[in-house]
């Protein structure tokens, strides 16, 4: 670098050295050091050297792009404050309602039933098992798919010999078919959204006796 353009950094507050000062220090130039700076180069050129039309451009031209991105910067900001702002908005008018999400357990109350559904392949038999804290089988549910799509299930609260079970969670498997044609299913729960939080990767509904899950995850609301 030469001794004039040292002396214009220096009195920018810039270190010509190129150490860490000057990058902390040269980042934070605005417009007016800019403009500044090109007076400053303009007024110490060489008469017999001076600057040539197509370097004076291409710094306009740099100076313009960096201003463009800030600008895309200030509006990518906003962007997402109001995209936040609408999750949380969205979010909030599901709190108190049901909804159907993916899940391998159930939550049942003091009194009512449990819904959900299956996606069957092909036509069969729908069998359902629902387990216990300890894994235990408590009661078999079947349904029949007359055809490929969706199968519903409900489950009373009640196990194989009638007896209404504890409020509490409770696991649930299906399959269809049998022997060698038997297939595992996923299998999706109804459960009521208690409450929901938002954080940097997204809005999360606290359903009830079945954790969080993602608002993406919701299929159905009830």
């Amino acid at each position: 670098m030469t001794s004039i353009a040292s002396d214009i950094y220096s009195s920018l507050g810039a270190n010509a050295s190129g150490g860490t000062d000057t990058k902390k220090k040269t980042e934070s130039l605005g417009q007016a050091d800019f403009l500044r700076l090109m007076t400053e180069q303009l007024q110490h050129q060489d008469p017999l050297n001076p600057m040539q039309n197509s370097e004076f451009l291409g710094q306009l031209a740099q100076f313009s792009t960096v201003q463009g991105i800030q600008g895309l910067q200030t509006s990518m900001d906003s962007f997402n404050g109001s995209l936040a702002t609408d999750q949380m908005l969205r979010g909030a008018s599901l709190v108190g309602r049901s909804v159907l999400v993916p899940s391998a357990k159930m939550s049942l109350g003091s009194e009512g039933s449990v819904n959900g559904v299956v996606a069957a392949p092909d036509s069969g038999t729908v069998t359902f098992e629902i387990t216990d804290a300890n894994g235990q089988s408590v009661r078999k549910l079947t349904v029949q798919a007359e055809k490929a799509g969706e199968v519903a299930f409900e489950w009373d609260g009640r196990d194989a010999n009638g007896n209404r079970l504890a409020a509490g969670t409770y696991g649930v498997t299906a399959t269809i078919g049998s022997g060698e044609t038997k297939k595992d299913l996923s299998t999706y729960v109804e459960s009521r959204v208690d409450s929901v939080t938002v954080g940097s990767d997204g809005v999360f509904l606290d359903l009830a006796g079945l954790g969080t899950a993602p608002l993406d995850y919701v299929l159905r609301i009830r």
